[in-house]
């Protein structure tokens, strides 16, 4: 992915032009940067997709934009049977939009006739509650084979450069993502799309307060090029570590496993309430509290957290017994040994 990403800058960018600091400002042919125009068709390349569009807002504000686009105030709108993230409910709320839920991980129970006059739909790429397990192509053509004409929007934060494929390249109407999870500038989205709806998309963002700056863009494309071996070596030590855990047998571990909690973490479930204990030791040895933009370019030291929100609405008990470790940049002999000192300490 790296090699195809490079090559597909170098389709748009000559050897000058890429080690450009980038240029500001509402162009007047282009109607923003000409170095944001060239990073956007280098990610409508990459991903396969007829146009792509750099946004303010991160992925919650790619995804906002892309519903103002295609969305009618108090539409109906087909979601996963899950919690809804909770930045795409803000949007869902503010425009009236109304939740159908079906369980994509059971489709053959799903009543198609109560769903085929539906016109828009919402599916997040990444796991949004233990149980998922729905694949992410069969439940884009399950949908289109029941309504060819609904308009399917994939969420894609956590998953690009980390699966084959994103939803806009499985057949999904467009995609969104946030380009801050991919080590990029903060702030910074991109949707991928139709020329049509993307067109839409640029003319209802068309001030230079709306527009990604050159500068900016730049950026985004510089720092994309490092994700996919970043995520490949993560992707090895989320492996190694859980084995180890498992080999070695830890002293109040009940088990640990490989989730795609959003981000593919290692889940740590504990045999006593002691979680919270934990990541409060976990702090003091080196560990991170917090994400900053869930795998940014800030996020170096492993992270130590609780399980994810949409997680713990589902089952409010894991805050006590289980906590979530993304490795970030860091080995599996760190985390090990934060890990054990902190249930040490914990008691």
């Amino acid at each position: 992915m790296q090699f195809r990403l490079v090559e597909c800058i170098s389709h748009h960018f000559d050897g000058e032009s890429i080690l450009d600091a980038g240029d500001y400002g509402v162009n007047q042919k282009t109607g923003r940067p000409l170095h944001t125009v060239r990073a956007e068709k280098v990610l409508a390349e990459f991903f396969h997709a007829e146009e792509a569009c750099l946004v303010r807002g991160a992925g919650s504000g790619a995804i906002r934009s892309l519903l103002m686009s295609v969305a009618m105030p108090n539409q109906e709108i087909l979601l996963h049977k899950a919690p809804i993230y909770p930045t795409t409910a803000v949007t869902m709320r503010a425009m009236g939009l109304k939740p159908t839920f079906i369980d994509l991980n059971h489709p053959q129970e799903i009543n198609t006739t109560d769903i085929a006059g539906i016109k828009l739909g919402i599916i997040q790429h990444a796991r949004q509650q233990m149980e998922d397990c729905y694949s992410l192509k069969e439940s884009i053509a399950f949908l289109k084979e029941i309504n060819p004409s609904i308009y399917l929007i994939t969420d894609e934060n956590y998953l690009v450069f980390k699966v084959d494929q994103i939803g806009i390249e499985l057949g999904a109407d467009a995609s969104a993502f946030s380009t801050f999870k991919l080590f990029g500038p903060e702030g910074v989205g991109c949707i991928l799309g139709s020329k049509k709806v993307i067109d839409g998309i640029r003319k209802d963002l068309y001030s230079g307060g709306s527009q990604v700056q050159g500068v900016e863009a730049l950026d985004t494309l510089r720092s994309m090029v490092f994700a996919p071996v970043a995520f490949a070596i993560q992707k090895e030590v989320v492996d190694e570590t859980v084995n180890r855990i498992k080999n070695e047998k830890m002293p109040g571990i009940h088990d640990a496993y490989i989730a795609n909690a959003q981000s593919r973490v290692i889940l740590v479930e504990f045999e006593k309430p002691i979680a919270k204990r934990v990541l409060q030791t976990a702090i003091t040895l080196g560990a991170a509290p917090h994400p900053v933009g869930s795998e940014s370019r800030y996020e170096i030291a492993p992270m130590f957290y609780r399980v994810s929100g949409t997680f713990l609405l589902d089952n409010p008990s894991l805050a006590d017994t289980m906590i979530r470790i993304n490795p970030m940049r860091s080995g599996p002999d760190l985390i090990i040994s934060i890990l054990r000192k902190s249930i040490e300490q914990a008691g």
